[in-house]
């Protein structure tokens, strides 16, 4: 059996990208580590119009349809506060984490070896643990501080994977797009899917 994932949804907007991929880690059987800012918080509101309550979080605040929880995946949340969590120890196993979407503050925190908060430490374990960390950036256009903290974050071992969509792969709707950084990302976690036509296979069509 796989380790479980942890998801840190912050600040930054796509906040579309972090909802459609806890659901397919969740149908995929996946036991998923929550962790949300308050910043990330603000983001899903404004633009999900989802009202999460970080301080008495339930599943179906952030997945009001019960998508992904059909399948035999587990959510587990913890309070962005909380350094008492698993998720701050090394000895906690996982088989990766995935900042979605990743601010500009957390980036720097990461890249800094910052723990102001709960994701900064589960992203610096990850660091020092050599696990799978992946952040997914999508501020335009980037400053030179920016562009230094996402080159120190892929020096200490992150993998630096832009919400940048494709569009060769069949785009219909603004969910196709979506699906396509959401496919990437669980490319990066060794996890199957079918979600988008790959570059070379003929369209079902």
């Amino acid at each position: 059996m796989s380790h479980p994932i942890v998801l840190a949804i912050t600040g930054a907007s796509g906040a579309a990208y972090a909802r459609r991929l806890l659901e397919l880690l969740l149908a995929n059987g996946t036991e998923v580590h929550l962790t949300i800012s308050p910043s990330g918080r603000t983001v899903l509101r404004e633009e999900l119009a989802v009202d999460v309550d970080l301080d008495n979080f339930r599943p179906e605040q952030l997945l009001p349809d019960g998508a992904g929880q059909g399948g035999l995946g587990r959510l587990i949340y913890h309070h962005h506060q909380d350094f008492m969590a698993p998720i701050a120890s090394g000895s906690f196993l996982t088989s990766g984490m995935v900042i979605c979407p990743c601010s500009g503050s957390t980036l720097s925190g990461v890249a800094h070896g910052g723990s102001a908060n709960l994701i900064q430490r589960a992203a610096d374990v990850h660091l020092k643990e050599r696990r799978r960390l992946i952040l997914v950036p999508r501020e335009t256009p980037l400053s030179l501080p920016q562009i230094e903290n996402l080159r120190s974050a892929h020096l200490a071992g992150a993998t630096i994977l832009p919400a940048a969509p494709g569009w060769y792969h069949g785009v219909r709707r603004v969910e196709d797009l979506v699906d396509f950084v959401v496919a990437r990302i669980l490319d990066q976690l060794a996890i199957r899917c079918s979600l988008i036509r790959r570059w070379g296979e003929e369209s079902a069509s």
